[in-house]
């Protein structure tokens, strides 16, 4: 029977008569090849009732490789059907499965959330109220500090004024010492001018006046 498919195999899949034609005179050839004595004892009468029961047989299986194939194909499509089925079911409810999880999810994140937001809410009021006890602190040391520092430069302020005071008051009678001073000293040396140009123009008069 292997040998009848694979004969109805290569007619069916044969594209004209003559390639048909050429495949079974292979397989009678084959045939006279395993049954050396077979050309003695047959007759062309025998061949064309051989090549008919062979056409038959092929037609027998290929009715039924059909009817075969036929319900295989019916099988697999039940087969099919039945699992896509189950598959849209499976799917369904992995769908709602999600579904459920997702909104579990999505209130436990909710709840987190907020529980995250209150507790940062007292971190930062705590946070605003520490930062602004240690602002008034600072502002309070600076306040304190401020007054240190203004006291500190009005001592030093009105102590460099006396200071200055002193030293002005020094300079200025070492200034009138001086003037003083420059003041005699320009009169005695006027004096002194005065008296040199005096001799001297008695000397010229004395010179110049004649003589008795």
């Amino acid at each position: 029977m292997p040998s009848v498919i694979d004969l109805y195999e290569k007619l069916a899949s044969a594209t004209d008569d003559k390639a048909r034609a050429k495949i079974i005179a292979e397989a009678f050839e084959a045939l006279e090849e395993r049954y050396p004595n077979l050309s003695d004892t047959v007759t062309r009468t025998d061949l064309s009732e051989t090549e008919l029961r062979l056409i038959k047989e092929i037609e027998q299986v290929r009715s039924d490789l059909t009817k075969e194939i036929e319900q295989a194909r019916a099988e697999l499509t039940k087969e099919i059907e039945q699992v896509n089925s189950g598959l849209k079911l499976e799917i369904e409810q992995v769908h709602s499965d999600l579904k459920l999880e997702i909104e579990q999810v999505r209130s436990d994140l909710t709840k987190e959330i907020e529980q995250v937001h209150s507790g940062l809410k007292l971190e930062i009021e705590q946070v605003r109220s520490d930062l602004t006890k240690e602002i008034e602190q600072i502002q309070s040391g600076l306040k304190l500090e401020i007054e240190q520092v203004r006291s500190d430069l009005t001592q030093k302020i009105a102590q460099t004024e006396a200071n200055l005071k002193v030293d002005i008051e020094k300079v200025r009678g070492e200034l009138q010492i001086g003037l003083a001073r420059t003041r005699a000293n320009l009169l005695l040396w006027s004096f002194g001018f005065w008296v040199t140009q005096f001799g001297a123009i008695l000397l010229i008069l004395w010179r110049v006046w004649p003589q008795k």
